[in-house]
């Protein structure tokens, strides 16, 4: 099981990608959170409200993901990033592998 991390312009754009996302069934969970991001970009200090979104799914679905969020993303370079889960709630670990392709 991994956690694949995406950062949205707005909740519209998360809530969006979440449901692309979960109807393909190419994750289990996601959960959005507003964020305060601060970043240099072309050479500027960058200050943004986005949002934060975190996929849960299968190590197995992440190209799709990357793919997916690609052609819905607003960024020309959208923050995709997976980590790990190699421990946790066993019966939530297995719902999650029900859940996704």
């Amino acid at each position: 099981m991994i956690f694949v991390y995406i950062t949205c312009s707005n909740r519209l754009e998360a809530q969006n990608i979440s449901k692309a996302l979960l109807n393909k069934k190419l994750v289990a969970c996601t959960n959005l959170f507003p964020i305060d991001s601060i970043y240099t970009w072309k050479g500027k200090l960058t200050k943004n409200k986005e949002y934060a979104l975190i996929a849960k799914t299968l190590q197995k679905n992440f190209n799709k993901i990357k793919k997916e969020i690609k052609g819905l993303h607003n960024y020309d370079v959208p923050c995709i990033l997976s980590w790990n889960i190699d421990r946790g709630n066993k019966a939530y670990i297995e719902w999650v592998k029900k859940q996704c392709r």
